[in-house]
């Protein structure tokens, strides 16, 4: 018996811990883990009666990094003083870090227990023992570091080569080189081509995931099965085409490195996180490595519209084109500020439409910048976008119905390839079902299942292509003709300002031809300044008259405005409300007049309410209040302000007349009462004596 062995030592029991790093050495490595089982009879030679084996930790490595619960057990009873000698195949078993393995050595030291390997006993009490412990956890832990190190090295040397592929994405197959190809299953080929066309057509990741799920179109993910990779079809996430739309394997580009991993202490445990990396950094980046989906240029140009679609990665982006009305959203930054005016909506149904500067009050509590209603800047950068659009209206519209074939071509054809392959998965599920005895009923039945399942699936399949083919059919047979296409171009107006017209496509539409748009206010005008940035350098200038809060370029008219201030003088803002009415006419937002849109009116043009009061001291007057006054018909007081006699004003064609009182002198009046008199004695001259018109006969 070795003299470090004690009668103390085996009256406790021994522990032997067996442990392998990751779990492609548990499946591979079976004379390794034998050999570290064998050291269970190696203990009860020893003297021990007692041994138990803890392999809880089979697969986890030792480096630190992850916790292992066999390991904190076997220290919790090292503690506890239950055991005599804790054994290992070899020391580094036990630890490749220096934190776990002082801690061992420590609380063994303490307890008084044994450290056993294959070759030697170790006392942790006695100080050569416990400089020569140390010393091989160091280079335990020193050849941890060399090996991945070493391994490490190999690594980036092969992809710097471009011949290392640890996984091959969706689209793609590893071959035995170590090089990329697209995939021969061409459903798989034509449903990522697919993806990216409908990104340059919608323009956001968000409007693809949208438009599969609305068709009901699957996207192609990769699993791991029993018989290798395998390419299954489910309902398209989010996660999908961000993998597919930020990957550069796409553009025929090999890199490595676009991750870095690093680590952190969270609550006293080590874990890892991997964050993105700029492209400067990678450590491999190959152009034409392989045969890609897109070109390097359509590549950059997609991550550029990523960029501007987030609205939260910093000034320079301009967020996606979304339906609001407000077609310069993500276009308009402050000249004073620096800053990207935003987008606000009020009224009643959101349809006043503004644009402000609050960013810096929002987030450094600066004073607000800038805020003007939106309508009439829209109108006329509207106008602005269709005129540079006219040489190239009609070339524009006949590339447009290609393309739009074409893609209606490639939607058709995804639609054909998943009936294709429901049909030939039915046929295959047939010929397995008919291979089968009929007699082996719980193999038969589980076969007829899936036969039944497959031709159900083929049949949607089926019932989705003719759908899509009668509506490709019925769309084709209404397609506009090379005529009616030049007919559009010239009226490229009428198209853009059509109520079927999408928002987005027209905030598309000036995203590409305005690359910004600088506003500053001209204090001294009271005007707002737009210095419009087109792509290519080109810059002009636009002036808008700058209103208020409260005003809107959809105002009313200034005729309206006059009317109601006359009519404000004699009547209250219901009937003014009415006689607006009665004249047919409407707000500046096309509305019908009330009373609370007749008192907003008078509040934003400072018109005095009615007052009775006031009506009386300056000497305001009706039609009828005249006429009284003089001592005449309302049809005489009219009559004398058509022949300029008596002035007044009448606001509206239909509606009534003010008159003021000061305009009523006498000699006005006298001549009024004398010719009413006159017209009474002679209209009396001209008939019987009765003052009839006919005479009675008989």
């Amino acid at each position: 018996m070795n003299d470090r062995i004690r009668e103390a030592h085996l009256s406790r029991k021994a522990v032997l811990y067996v442990r392998q790093s990751t779990a492609f050495q548990v499946q591979q490595y079976e004379e390794s883990r034998r050999l570290q089982y064998a050291m269970r009879e190696q203990l009860l030679s020893a003297g021990w009666n007692e041994v138990e084996v803890i392999d809880d930790d089979m697969g986890v490595s030792a480096a630190g990094e992850n916790r292992r619960a066999g390991f904190d057990r076997l220290v919790a009873e090292v503690c506890l003083g239950r055991v005599g000698v804790v054994a290992a195949r070899e020391l580094s078993r036990f630890a490749r870090n220096s934190r776990d393995w002082q801690r061992l050595i420590e609380v063994c030291r303490v307890v008084d227990t044994l450290l056993l390997d294959h070759e030697t006993v170790y006392d942790t009490r006695r100080g050569n023992d416990r400089l020569l412990l140390g010393l091989k956890g160091s280079l335990n832990e020193y050849e941890l570091d060399v090996l991945r190190l070493r391994s490490l090295e190999a690594r980036y040397e092969k992809a710097r080569r471009g011949e290392l592929v640890v996984a091959a994405p969706i689209g793609y197959i590893r071959r035995r080189d170590q090089t990329l190809e697209k995939t021969p299953d061409e459903r798989v080929r034509q449903c990522v081509q697919l993806a990216f066309d409908k990104f340059f057509e919608l323009g956001t990741a968000r409007q693809v995931l949208a438009w599969f799920q609305m068709g009901e179109l699957k996207f192609p993910r990769v699993r791991l099965g029993s018989d290798g990779h395998e390419v299954i079809w489910t309902r398209p996430r989010y996660s999908h085409f961000g993998n597919l739309f930020k990957n550069p394997v796409y553009a025929g580009t090999y890199v490595y490195g676009r991750h870095r991993t690093e680590r952190r202490v969270v609550d006293g445990e080590i874990r890892k996180k991997s964050t993105r990396q700029p492209p400067e950094h990678w450590r491999s980046t190959i152009h034409g490595h392989h045969a890609g989906y897109v070109t390097l240029a359509d590549f950059e140009r997609i991550q550029k519209m990523l960029a501007d679609n987030l609205v939260s990665s910093g000034h320079s982006s301009r967020g996606a084109a979304k339906r609001g009305v407000a077609l310069l959203a993500g276009l308009l930054r402050c000249r004073r500020c620096g800053k990207r005016l935003t987008v606000t909506y009020t009224g009643r149904e959101q349809e006043k439409l503004r644009y402000a500067c609050f960013r810096g009050h929002l987030d450094a509590g600066e004073n607000r910048c800038l805020s003007f209603g939106g309508m009439l800047p829209d109108a006329v950068v509207g106008e602005e976008v269709l005129r540079a659009l006219e040489p190239a209206a009609l070339e524009a519209a006949r590339m447009a119905s290609e393309n739009m074939q074409a893609r209606d071509d490639r939607e058709l054809a995804a639609r054909r390839l998943e009936a294709k392959e429901a049909r030939y998965k039915a046929e295959r599920a047939r010929r397995h079902y008919e291979a089968v005895d009929p007699e082996n009923r719980l193999v038969a039945a589980e076969l007829e299942r899936r036969w039944n399942d497959a031709l159900r699936q083929a049949t949607e399949a089926e019932a989705r292509l003719e759908k899509e083919t009668a509506m490709l059919s019925d769309k084709r047979g209404a397609s506009l003709s090379r005529e009616e296409l030049e007919e559009l171009s010239r009226n490229l107006s009428c198209v853009w300002h059509a109520e079927s017209t999408d928002a987005v496509l027209r905030k598309r539409i000036a995203r590409t031809l305005i690359e910004e748009i600088i506003v500053d206010r001209d204090e001294a005008g009271s005007e707002l300044v737009f210095l419009i940035h087109w792509k290519g350098g080109v810059h002009t200038e636009r002036r808008f008259p700058w209103r208020r809060r409260g005003f809107s370029s959809a105002h009313t008219p200034m005729e309206t405005v006059e009317g109601v201030r006359w009519l404000a003088k004699i009547t209250d803002d219901e009937r003014i409300a009415s006689w607006l009415g009665q004249n047919n006419l409407r707000t500046g937002y096309g509305r019908e007049w009330t009373k609370t849109a007749v008192t907003s009116l008078r509040g934003h043009h400072h018109i005095p309410v009615f007052s009775a009061e006031r009506k009386k001291a300056e000497g305001w007057l009706t039609l009828t209040e005249a006429a009284a006054i003089v001592g005449v018909a309302s049809l005489t007081m009219k009559r004398a302000h058509e022949r300029g006699e008596i002035p007044a004003q009448r606001p509206f064609p239909v509606g009534p007349y003010v008159f003021r009182r000061s305009d009523l002198t006498p000699e006005v009046m006298a001549r009024l009462l004398d010719r009413s008199t006159h017209h009474k004695c002679g209209g009396r001259q001209h008939g019987d004596g009765n003052g009839t018109l006919f005479k009675i006969t008989t």
